[in-house]
């Protein structure tokens, strides 16, 4: 299997550094979720994770919740609900959305808030390291002292400023030594929560969070960490740096990040409202029918919500549904007739090792279906190729003819869910 890289820039040959493949994924900050944007992101992570299983791989997969910072802190203050419940209530809402969707539970799903004391000696590691300083109680990541910081980007030091500006850095900080430099730790705040630490009561920064429970939950280096595209600079390239001082090598094998998704002529964002939620396209479209039309599209090319795209998906829903239940008959399948459709079956393994290509892995799936149920309809016996073509369906986490979402799929979330009551 080759995957895009986004450190390096290029398609690389997939092999993990162990017998287990170690995957992190950025997870929700939890509010106004679940948008055709998280759903795409997550979807894309889940097929990964099934193909890689499918091919006999164990895989350890960890994704996080975001639970405290200023982004949930902010939305607290405007809806006037407690910090605490308000990210449980949408981090509830987003397991319900997961399991609809039949995704693949993380192995482990931390809060933030779970590691805080993994947090602080990682700070106080950078600090050691000579990388961070302590400034009016908050602690600082020192930019100058990596050279390599955010070659992850390939942004000059002015874009990154720029970029990080957006994106939640305060260059203005009056007790920062350089704008870009960015929090590890925050110092208390009045009205916010705290905890205790070395430099006073406060709470950790963003960036801080994600590369201290990689670490914990998979290691000092792992095989594939991934999210959207948007994270890539400032959020991954400052996990880069907060890890590999400390560590002397490389954090991530692969860095994977998943195009963003348009809707009204813009990137599909809460902070731009024009947001279409998973829970309103369910009302109308089946489950199927949203899985297909999310893995219709290349996870590194970025794309417009079109409702006729989803209709058209709905229909090869319905085709995948009878193809793998139709009748067939009893004459065996000509060798020809065989021929095609491992051929539509190559073409699939071909589209999905060629890094992740799903839009031509299911433009096959759905020729096979089409031959299947046109064998079927000759009175050709075509349970074996059902079989072939329903453990393929699988890799995209299609229910077919299943009223529910897959077992596993509602017991590990669910058993994730306990913890946000």
């Amino acid at each position: 299997m080759r995957l895009y890289n986004s450190l390096t820039d290029t398609l690389e040959a997939f092999h993990p550094i162990g017998p287990t493949v170690t995957v992190y994924v950025c997870g929700i900050t939890p509010y106004d979720t679940t948008h055709l944007g998280h759903a795409f992101t997550y979807t894309v992570f889940d097929v990964l994770i099934r193909y890689l299983e499918a091919q006999g791989r164990t895989v350890r997969y960890v994704q996080n919740v975001t639970d405290i910072d200023d982004d949930i802190l902010r939305k607290s203050r405007e809806v006037g609900e407690d910090w605490w419940s308000l990210g449980n209530r949408w981090t509830r809402h987003f397991i319900e959305d997961m399991i609809a969707l039949n995704v693949r539970p993380p192995d482990q799903y931390p809060r933030a808030t779970d590691v805080i004391p993994d947090i602080i000696a990682a700070v106080q590691d950078l600090l050691a390291a000579g990388v961070a300083y302590e400034s009016g109680g908050s602690v600082y990541y020192r930019v100058a002292a990596n050279p390599d910081f955010g070659r992850i980007s390939r942004l000059a030091p002015a874009e990154m400023l720029a970029v990080a500006n957006e994106r939640g850095n305060i260059p203005d900080d009056p007790h920062k030594e350089d704008p870009l430099d960015f929090v590890l730790w925050q110092a208390h705040k009045p009205g916010e929560p705290s905890w205790p630490s070395p430099w006073g009561p406060g709470r950790p920064g963003w960036h801080i969070e994600c590369s201290t429970m990689a670490r914990r939950f998979l290691g000092e280096s792992i095989d594939i960490h991934g999210g959207g595209g948007d994270l890539l600079f400032p959020h991954h390239a400052c996990e880069i740096a907060q890890v590999e001082p400390l560590t002397g090598r490389p954090f991530v094998r692969f860095w994977l990040h998943v195009a963003m998704v348009h809707h009204a002529g813009a990137k599909m964002s809460k902070s731009l409202g024009n947001l279409i939620m998973v829970r309103d396209l369910l009302r109308t479209w089946s489950a199927d029918a949203v899985r297909l039309y999310l893995a219709g599209h290349h996870y590194r090319r970025s794309w417009a919500h079109d409702e006729g795209e989803l209709a058209l998906a709905q229909m090869a829903a319905h085709r995948l549904k009878a193809a793998v239940t139709v009748a067939g008959g009893m004459a065996e399948p000509a060798a020809a007739r065989r021929e095609r459709w491992q051929e539509a079956i190559r073409r699939f393994e071909a589209a999905m090792a060629n890094d992740l290509d799903t839009p031509q892995a299911l433009a096959a799936l759905d020729e096979l279906a089409v031959a299947v149920l046109d064998a079927a309809a000759q009175g050709v016996d075509v349970a074996a190729v059902q079989q072939e073509l329903r453990g393929r369906c699988r890799l995209f986490g299609l229910r077919l003819d299943a009223d529910e979402p897959e077992d596993r799929v509602r017991r590990g979330w669910e058993s994730h869910c306990q913890r946000f009551l």
